[in-house]
């Protein structure tokens, strides 16, 4: 098989004719190319000219001198912005996926009673001064970063286990958040706080069993006392609305007793009274008042003249006789 040489032959001529053009060529293509800028609508442009601040522009077409003499920095002004402490989205969507695998240096944290806790955070920005944020912090972003861990581990060493972990969620969230704001203005990083989310706050692998059952003895203890408070409020109202029926009950009775005696006293007194003014027409009266209450409860009765000294020849003694009223 036979081999075919090809060799192309160049004119000197004809380069040193063009190489000149060429050349101007390729300077005007990367002229164009790193002249023209694209800022989004979310974003700011912010040139430097030889590193030194120059201006601000705004979302659109714009223009900046090539050769890199202008750099334009693109700063997301409109966007809200996230930092993640102890773990890291792997997959964001409507099931988003998450690993906190190899972060445990950033959530494990010392609470105010010498306990551990891992405490897993969001917090949520805005860039506000995009100038600031370039120029008055170097890399803002790691900058708030670190703010954002030393203030969440002062505001948890500042609490006890229980706090961080159950009732004190919400006041640990709004503390770090303010105290982070503060931060910023100070340093005048041009960022805003939007807002500071507890993810998830565990104790550590090694002792969450315990913690469990210790929580679920807590749990238990207030089931307990709730069941106990339910049957104290069914048993002691109804308890005291006896006593409070027995005592009513008991007034009036000794009412009824002392109204009864004042007026058996009254009685007493007015009889004595008449007696006084009239002995004998008072003892007749007490005595056929008396007679007239026994009488009728003593059956049959004979009456005989105290001087009689025989008794009448037909007498039905057996025979019940109604009382002459």
């Amino acid at each position: 098989m036979e081999e075919k040489n090809y060799q192309i032959n160049i004119n000197p001529d004809w380069i040193k004719k063009y190489l000149g053009k060429i050349i101007i060529g390729l300077l005007v293509l990367v002229a164009v190319f790193s002249s023209v800028r694209t800022v989004g609508p979310e974003e700011e442009g912010v040139v430097t000219q030889l590193g030194e601040y120059n201006r601000t522009v705004q979302p659109g077409l714009n223009f900046i001198v090539p050769f890199g003499i202008e750099m334009m920095h693109k700063i997301p002004v409109q966007r809200q912005l996230k930092l993640e402490f102890g773990f890291r989205t792997t997959q964001a969507g409507q099931k988003s996926e998450y690993t906190n695998s190899g972060f445990g240096d950033e959530s494990m944290m010392l609470t105010g009673d010498l306990n551990l806790t891992d405490v897993e955070w969001v917090v949520q920005y805005r860039i506000t001064n995009s100038y600031n944020f370039l120029f008055k912090v170097r890399n803002a972003e790691k900058t708030l970063k670190d703010m954002s861990e030393s203030v969440m581990r002062k505001v948890v060493g500042d609490r006890t286990v229980n706090e961080v972990l159950t009732i004190g969620r919400q006041e640990v969230a709004s503390s770090v958040e303010v105290r982070l704001q503060e931060m910023c203005d100070e340093y005048e990083n041009g960022i805003r706080i939007d807002q500071v989310v507890l993810q998830d706050v565990n104790p550590p692998e090694s002792v969450k069993p315990s913690f469990n059952a210790v929580n679920q003895a807590q749990q238990e203890r207030e089931t307990l006392i709730n069941q106990a408070e339910a049957e104290y409020n069914r048993v002691i109202p109804r308890a005291r609305g006896e006593a409070e029926e027995t005592v009513q009950l008991a007034e009036a009775y000794a009412l009824n007793r002392v109204n009864r005696a004042k007026g058996e006293a009254e009685r007493f007194n007015a009889l004595y009274e008449a007696y006084v003014k009239a002995p004998e027409v008072t003892k007749q009266r007490i005595y056929l008042e008396t007679m007239e209450k026994i009488l009728p409860k003593i059956g049959n009765k004979i009456i005989v003249d105290e001087k009689g000294n025989n008794v009448l020849p037909l007498l039905n003694i057996d025979k019940v006789k109604t009382p002459i009223q």
